[in-house]
């Protein structure tokens, strides 16, 4: 293979110029054959740094050297077999597998999600998990987003009857916010599909705290319950005219343009400003481009391009497709009456370390400058909505947006009561399984049995084993 090893197999995508006109998808499927030729460029690495570096041991290796062999049905198999939500993640992970790929010294990364894809499109992915003999021991999911269907099908695998309670009248949680032209629209049925033979119930349009509560779910019989809410409460940014009409959170905004409504920024010719720097802004930027053509996105940051949280992906994606960025700028007003007009923002510049060492940005006197706009989408951050949750679960929020339990299990201060969640689709799944672990080893020990190590989701007597070589995860939730 020479020098080409080095170089990645093109991945299908749409041009510059018809990418940003649809909400369309931009990346498209690997033909077998090119994916078998990427597949081949895979060393093999006998320390596996791409399984080290995946939120949930996802074991691409294993499932790249089956591709490397034609053996598409059997890569499907491997990917599913740990992965419930694979249709959803091989199109919106953010491939931290990748990031640790060795090839990456020399040349450019193995395209491990973009493999995955290929699994599961070339091989036979039509697949229904298998559960266990039932236990006839219930367990309550609070929401339905990644974290809590992670965790219904880790303990809907293993026996036990699963209800899942979502606030929403549709399931999917942050999954649901991402727009089309990543996800079509049918992937997390595809992926639910599957779950048919297992013994997991779902409840929609069912708030906590109004249409019940954690004790009360105890109380019905249920043994454990896991509070997976995730964070959808957007963050205010504290300035004046953020409640002017004109001005959107991101995640209101998201939700609304894959719900359907085109009419959302109304007239042509919008100028929208997004502030944030994250990859919910970045979302928005994109989606917003796609929906005013005629007009013009411009995403305001606090500090510079390197410091920027988003994928390089979607900042690189925004820049093709027309999205202006303004760097080191943080905003102070939004201007308006009845309609937004314009957003006043302030010079920034590097502070001093706070005191966990990050760096900071403190403003430049004197340096405000409006921008004129008749729309503002906020992506600012995102924090738990715990207005349904007893505060007698002494739930943690302080080192992270989700709502978590404060003992080491993440049990919270209510016994039986779990809480926990990620900062994104895949690290809240690998929240959720952590979490399924240890609720069945808290039931099992009030049952006097060992814990129940998950096993085959497809009815294999052999449990899934770790990859050879894998040492331990390179990663922190």
């Amino acid at each position: 293979m020479g020098e080409s090893r080095y170089n990645r197999t093109p991945i299908p995508e749409e041009t510059k110029d018809e990418r940003a006109e649809t909400f369309g998808e931009i990346l498209h499927a690997y033909t077998k054959e090119k994916a078998i030729l990427e597949a081949q460029r895979c060393l093999q690495c006998q320390m596996p740094f791409c399984v080290q570096a995946c939120p949930i041991t996802q074991d691409c290796r294993g499932y790249i050297t089956l591709i490397a062999q034609d053996k598409f049905d059997e890569a499907a198999v491997l990917t599913l077999r740990d992965n419930p939500l694979s249709t959803v993640l091989c199109k919106t992970c953010y491939h931290y597998c990748e990031e640790d790929c060795v090839m990456g010294a020399k040349g450019v990364p193995i395209a491990i999600r973009h493999l995955k894809r290929a699994a599961l499109e070339h091989g036979n992915s039509n697949l229904l998990y298998v559960p266990s003999a039932p236990r006839s021991e219930r367990i309550a999911v609070i929401g339905g987003g990644p974290a809590g269907l992670m965790a219904a099908w880790e303990l809907a695998v293993r026996g036990y009857s699963i209800t899942v309670f979502e606030e929403q009248a549709f399931l999917g949680g942050q999954v649901d916010t991402i727009p089309k032209y990543h996800l079509a629209g049918d992937e997390l049925d595809i992926d639910l599909a599957r779950f048919k033979n297992l013994d997991v119930s779902f409840r929609l349009s069912m708030k906590a705290g109004a249409d019940f509560t954690p004790e009360s779910l105890l109380k019905d019989g249920y043994l454990a319950v896991y509070v997976a809410i995730g964070a959808s409460d957007p963050r205010a940014m504290g300035i004046p005219g953020e409640h002017l009409p004109g001005v959107f959170s991101a995640i209101q905004f998201l939700l609304a343009v894959n719900k359907g409504p085109d009419g959302l920024l109304g007239r042509k010719g919008r100028k929208v400003v997004v502030v944030g720097g994250g990859d919910v802004a970045m979302d928005a930027a994109r989606s917003a481009v796609r929906m005013d053509e005629a007009g013009e996105v411009t995403v305001v940051y606090r500090k510079t391009n390197d410091d920027m949280p988003a994928d390089d992906e979607e900042v690189g994606g925004g820049e093709i497709e027309g999205v202006h960025f303004l760097f080191e700028r943080a905003p102070t007003q939004i201007l308006g009456i009845a309609q937004v007009t314009g957003i006043v923002v302030q010079s920034m510049t590097a502070g001093p370390p706070d005191p966990t060492g990050r760096p900071t940005s403190v403003p430049v006197p004197g340096s405000e400058v409006t921008i004129a706009c008749d729309t503002v989408i906020v992506a600012v951050g995102e924090k738990a909505d715990l207005s349904g949750l007893p505060s007698e679960l002494n739930l943690s929020v302080a080192a992270h947006p989700w709502p978590q339990g404060v003992k080491p299990d993440w049990m919270t201060d209510v016994e039986g009561v779990f809480a926990s969640g990620g900062k994104s689709v895949v690290y809240a799944m690998s929240a959720g399984s952590a979490a399924a672990n240890a609720i069945d080893a808290y039931i099992s020990k009030k049952k006097g049995r060992p814990p129940t190590r998950r096993p085959d989701a497809f009815g294999s007597p052999d449990p899934p084993t770790l990859p050879v070589g894998y040492g331990g995860p390179s990663w922190h939730i």
